[in-house]
């Protein structure tokens, strides 16, 4: 059903050891070290994920780096005072509002002579500010957590990833402790440094309580509504802050699968967030998990494949839902059920199957053992078995 991937490290670690020891080359090295050469590339996901390090790994002797949140770095990048090396690496750049028209000059007027890698911890197919497009001349990949393929697979990958998120720093120090520690200040540096830097807000101290109150509507349609309820203020503000946050890799959204309106795929969204250990509740997190991992592999193929792939999910008017479809194209190419342990074929996954019995069909558990082939063509399997067929 999934592409393997070809860059697996295999690294046990005991607690003590994460503090010491450093990751394996990450899944997208390869591809973008064939494509660098001849485009500009692209790297965007969450703040601390490991961008620079992996951009880092990427450059020679004859590299710049230069950091638009550095302010003597951000006065080269502004004068165009840029060093004569054969690679310049652009971090945050994005913070810059001609960034696009800007890097579409050095690449127009250097492009056949220079490499140019840029990374940001924000969307950077959104933050463009308007100006002539970079079509062409750029390949775009996201960074995202680590995952249990890309740490080798098996079952103590899976369960410490659930534990420590797959953020580096916090799943290599290994402790519970640490990693909610960790969490806390992450939040609060996305919403008073990277929200303030690329967003007007007036209320951050409600954008903060949103941040805090949405780890608890995991796993089901989230309602702007409700939120706006709580949190008194209008409908159209918690929307856009709810974008922001989208924006700036805290959270993801999934639409449902076969909506037949717009309007109601943006309404009947689910929301993820990158770092799952926020998620408090045993069942939402290990869905989230999940999601985190399909949405990786997902997102893996459209960047490095250019294949047209997203992840849904699936809910009718009969209250059925399945968590997660992958679509190739628009159409189904995999349905994805989660429990925490060893249970009864879905009925709901059942239900889908029946009506698309070309579709592979997993259900995973967090903690079950079982693992064998339905009568009705399902596979039913320890989550672990099915993530390390991923990236």
């Amino acid at each position: 059903m999934f592409k393997k991937s070809s860059n697996k490290t295999v690294f046990p670690l005991t607690a003590d050891e994460r503090s010491t020891r450093t990751l394996p080359g990450r899944y997208l090295r390869a591809a973008i070290e064939e494509d660098l050469p001849s485009k500009m590339i692209f790297i965007g996901g969450p703040r601390q994920i490991g961008k620079t390090s992996l951009a880092r790994s990427l450059l020679g002797d004859s590299a710049a780096e230069l950091n638009f949140d550095v302010a003597e770095q951000r006065a080269i990048i502004l004068k165009r005072e840029l060093p004569q090396v054969d690679t310049w690496f652009f971090d945050e750049i994005h913070k810059y509002k001609g960034w696009r028209n800007y890097l579409k000059g050095l690449y127009d007027q250097y492009g056949a002579h220079k490499r140019i890698l840029v990374t940001g911890s924000a969307r950077l197919d959104f933050y463009r500010y308007g100006g002539d497009s970079l079509q062409g001349r750029y390949f775009h990949f996201r960074l995202h957590p680590l995952s249990v393929a890309e740490l080798g697979g098996g079952q103590t990958a899976f369960d410490d990833l659930l534990h420590y998120s797959g953020f580096p720093e916090p799943f290599l120090r290994g402790t519970e402790r640490f990693t909610r520690r960790w969490s806390l200040a992450y939040r609060e540096r996305l919403v008073r440094e990277e929200v303030t830097s690329l967003e007007t807000v007036s209320d951050l101290a409600k954008l903060e309580l949103l941040a805090t109150a949405l780890p608890g509507r995991v796993g089901s349609p989230l309602s702007i509504n409700a939120l706006r309820e709580d949190l008194e203020v209008a409908h159209a503000t918690l929307a856009r802050w709810v974008d922001i946050l989208e924006r700036l890799y805290g959270i993801f959204r999934i639409a449902p699968f076969g909506a037949p309106r717009l309007r109601a795929v943006k309404k009947e969204q689910k929301h993820y967030h990158y770092d799952w250990s926020v998620v408090t509740n045993p069942g939402a997190r290990f869905e989230n998990l999940v999601a985190s991992h399909l949405l990786k592999w997902v997102e893996y193929q459209i960047d490095v494949e250019g294949r047209a792939m997203e992840l849904r999910y699936f809910r009718d008017h009969d209250g059925r839902e399945v968590d997660f479809v992958i679509t190739e194209d628009g159409a189904p190419v995999s349905f994805i059920e989660c429990k925490l342990g060893d249970a009864s074929v879905s009925p709901a996954l059942k239900y889908l199957r029946a009506k698309m019995p070309g579709v592979a069909s997993w259900q995973i558990s967090a903690a079950g053992v079982k693992d064998y082939e339905s009568a009705d063509g399902i596979r039913v399997a320890p989550a672990a078995r099915c993530l390390a067929e991923l990236v």
